[in-house]
């Protein structure tokens, strides 16, 4: 997984391309419940980034329900993925009105984001 992150002088803070970088691979299913991720200090010295900066972007995961952290043992991809409350489909809401307007910004129609994100789902 190590492989798989890059950071970008984009203005988008470290921890957020972090956190986002860790979902897409969680989304793809490059990375499944119940993996072990690479230790923050692994990552931290991959990416030649503050520790803290990694521990920010793990707990915001953990605190979102996508990781789970054992002492001592490590942080892993939580077997089951948070249920959908009221605030979880606000933030949902939220999150897809934040893609869509990215891909508009791009240039991106509204049809081909949704066409882009079933076959990411294997439903194309």
């Amino acid at each position: 997984m190590l492989d798989g992150l890059t950071l970008r002088d984009n203005g988008i803070p470290i921890y957020v391309q972090l956190r986002e970088q860790i979902l897409a691979a969680i989304g793809r299913g490059a990375v499944k419940p119940g993996a072990q991720l690479p230790t923050m200090r692994q990552v931290a010295v991959a990416l030649r980034i503050d520790l803290n900066t990694v521990q920010r972007a793990y707990a915001e995961l953990e605190r979102d329900g996508i990781l789970t952290t054992v002492r001592g043992r490590g942080s892993f991809v939580a077997q089951t993925p948070p249920a959908l409350g009221r605030s979880r489909r606000t933030e949902l809401r939220d999150f897809a009105a934040q893609v869509a307007a990215q891909a508009a910004a791009q240039g991106i129609a509204l049809e081909d984001l949704i066409e882009g994100l079933k076959k990411l789902a294997g439903r194309s």
